[in-house]
C-alpha cells in the first residue's frame, strides 16, 4: 500500500473502480451502536445499513464498538469509517466503499465513552457479533456469574468489561434519565439469539440489584435473527490488491461472497430503518430460518472445517471439491433435514443446492482453521441438537457425530507436524487437561463432554451419542479421518 494516498472522507472521490457512497456522509446522524466491530458486521449489517443510508434514511449511522482489541479502531479511524467491501465469485470482484460507520471506539480504553453513546437519546439499537464464547454461559446454559469479567462488572458497573455489563450501564442509566430503552438486537449465531441474550442480561441485571432487571423485563425489546454471509478473514494479499484497484490504501478491506441474508423479528422500541425495502427478511418467528441456517450451513462449515484439516485440505472449496468430503456433507445433510421445523414454510433442498454452489466458489478463500475456531461453543447448537433429535426418533446420527469426533481429533493434532494449521477454543485449559492425558477413545469423549457441558444439550442421549462419537475417534485415531467418512457411510447403509 506504500505510496497511495489513504482512503479518507478527502480522498473518497478520487477512488476508482468501485462504488462510492450514494449520500452525503456529513449529514448522516448516529442511531446504532454496534459491539464487536469485526469483519462479518462490516460485510453484513453495515451494508444493509448503507443501503438506507443512500435511499435517504439519514439517521442511523454507526457507532462501532470494539470490547478487546484496537486493531479495528486503529485502522478504519485515519479512514474516517470508511473501508472497501470485495465480492468475490467465478465471475470476478465488485468493489464497493462502505460508509455507514461514522465513529470508532475501542471500549477498555474509555468504557464511559461507550456507556455514554449507548444511553445517548439518539441510539435506538444496540446490536452485537461478539461471537459465542463473549456470552459467558456456564455450562448449563445459564450466565456464569462467577466468571472474573462478570466479577468485576457487578462489583464496578460503571466501568464495564463485557456485553452484559454495557448494555446493564446504558440502560441504568436511560431508565434513571426516563429515556426510552434502545432495542437490543443480537446478531450471533445463537439458538433463539435474542431470547438467549435476554435471558443472560435479565440474569447480571438480577445479580446487579436494584430495579433494573424489572425494567429490562417489562420494557426492552431482544428481537432474534438468523445472519448469513461467507467472510474469510483478510489477508495482506487482499489489502494489496484492493489498495492497487482502487488506487487508495484501504488498511482494512473485507472480502465476501455475493449472497447475503439477514431474517429479523420485527419487534422493536424505538423504530428501525426499513431494511425490508433491501432484501431483509422480517418477520414473526426466526427460529425455523435459524435452525435450517445452523444446521445446515453452520453445521456443515463445522464438518467440512475439521475433516478438512485432518485431510490436510486448508479452504473450503478445496475440501469441498474432495470426494469423500463431498458425500459426507451431502449424507451430513440428510440427517439434519429431517430435525427441522415442519410447515414453517422452508425449502431445505433449494437451501443446501445455494450452500453447494458458495462452498465451491474457488474465488473465496476461507480458510479452515478459521471456521474450526470455537468448536466447543458452535458444536451444540450446530451438530448436537440435531443428533439428539434424531436419537430421539430412533433414526441414526452417524454422520453428525462424526463431526464431534473430527473435533477432537484436531484438538488432538494441534501443535504437530500432522496439523499445521492451528485453531482455538475458549476451552482450551479444560481441553488440553483432558486430551493430554490420551485416554481411550470412550474415556477421551467422555471428558471432554464433560469439560465442554454438551450433557446439558444433549440430555439423556449423552451417554449414546459420546459412544458413538468414540467410535469415529477411535478410526481416526487408528486409520485416518478418511476411514472415519467410510465408517459413517457403512454404519448407514446397515441401519
Amino acid at each position: 500500500m506504500s505510496g497511495r494516498d489513504r482512503l479518507s472522507e478527502a480522498t473518497l472521490r478520487g477512488a476508482k473502480g468501485a462504488t462510492l457512497p450514494a449520500y452525503d456522509r456529513r449529514r448522516v446522524t448516529t442511531g446504532v451502536v454496534h459491539l464487536g466491530v469485526g469483519a462479518f458486521h462490516r460485510a453484513h449489517q453495515a451494508v444493509y445499513i448503507d443501503d438506507c443510508l443512500a435511499a435517504g434514511e439519514a439517521g442511523w449511522g454507526i457507532v462501532g464498538a470494539s470490547l478487546r482489541s484496537t486493531d479495528t479502531r486503529d485502522a478504519l479511524a485515519p479512514q474516517d469509517g470508511l473501508y472497501t467491501l470485495a465480492e468475490q465469485d467465478s465471475s470476478g470482484e465488485k468493489l464497493r466503499v462502505v460508509g455507514s460507520i461514522k465513529e470508532l471506539v475501542v471500549a477498555p480504553e474509555n468504557p464511559e465513552a461507550l456507556v455514554a453513546r449507548m444511553a445517548a437519546p439518539t441510539t435506538r439499537i444496540v446490536s452485537l457479533t461478539v461471537t459465542e464464547k463473549a456470552y459467558l454461559r456456564d455450562r448449563g446454559g445459564d450466565l456464569d456469574l462467577a466468571h472474573p469479567d462478570i466479577v468485576h462488572d457487578l462489583a464496578e458497573p460503571q466501568r464495564p468489561r463485557t456485553t452484559h455489563g454495557f448494555i446493564a450501564a446504558a440502560l441504568e442509566r436511560r431508565r434513571k434519565e426516563g429515556a426510552a430503552p434502545f432495542t437490543v438486537l443480537c446478531c450471533d449465531n445463537l439458538p433463539a439469539n435474542g431470547e438467549t441474550l435476554r435471558r443472560l442480561i435479565l440474569q447480571f441485571a438480577a445479580a446487579r440489584g436494584g430495579d433494573l432487571a424489572r425494567y429490562v423485563e417489562q420494557e426492552v425489546a431482544f428481537p432474534s435473527t438468523m445472519v448469513d454471509r461467507i467472510v474469510p478473514a483478510t489477508t495482506d494479499e487482499d489489502r494489496e490488491r484492493i489498495s492497487r484497484a482502487i488506487g487508495l490504501a484501504d488498511a482494512w478491506p473485507v472480502k465476501t461472497e455475493p449472497f447475503m441474508q439477514w431474517v429479523v423479528e420485527d419487534r422493536f422500541t424505538a423504530g428501525r430503518p426499513r431494511w425490508e425495502k433491501f432484501g431483509v427478511t422480517m418477520v414473526g418467528d426466526v427460529r425455523p430460518f435459524e435452525e435450517m441456517k445452523l444446521r445446515l450451513l453452520n453445521g456443515a462449515h463445522s464438518g467440512i472445517a475439521y475433516l478438512g484439516l485432518l485431510c490436510g485440505r486448508r479452504s473450503v472449496s478445496e475440501a469441498f471439491s474432495d470426494p469423500e468430503i463431498r458425500g459426507f456433507v451431502d449424507r451430513l445433510w440428510a440427517e439434519a433435514i429431517p430435525t427441522l421445523p415442519k410447515g414453517a414454510g422452508l425449502d431445505p433442498q433449494a437451501y443446501v443446492t445455494a450452500l453447494a454452489r458458495r462452498f465451491a466458489n474457488t474465488a473465496l478463500v476461507h480458510r479452515t482453521a478459521q471456521i474450526a475456531m470455537d468448536g466447543s461453543q458452535k458444536l451444540p447448537q450446530r451438530i448436537l441438537a440435531a443428533a439428539r433429535g434424531r436419537l430421539a426418533e430412533g433414526r441414526p446420527a452417524a454422520h453428525l457425530m462424526l463431526v464431534v469426533a473430527a473435533w477432537i481429533a484436531c484438538c488432538e493434532a494441534r501443535g504437530t507436524p500432522a496439523m499445521p494449521e492451528s485453531f482455538t477454543d475458549p476451552l482450551d485449559d479444560r481441553l488440553a487437561a483432558v486430551l493430554v492425558q490420551r485416554g481411550s477413545p470412550e474415556e477421551t469423549v467422555r471428558r471432554v463432554f464433560e469439560a465442554a457441558g454438551f450433557g446439558a444439550v444433549t440430555g439423556e442421549a449423552a451417554g449414546p451419542l459420546a459412544g458413538i462419537a468414540a467410535r469415529f475417534l477411535g478410526t481416526i485415531r487408528e486409520s485416518g479421518a478418511r476411514a472415519a467418512i467410510e465408517q459413517a457411510m457403512r454404519e448407514e447403509e446397515t441401519e
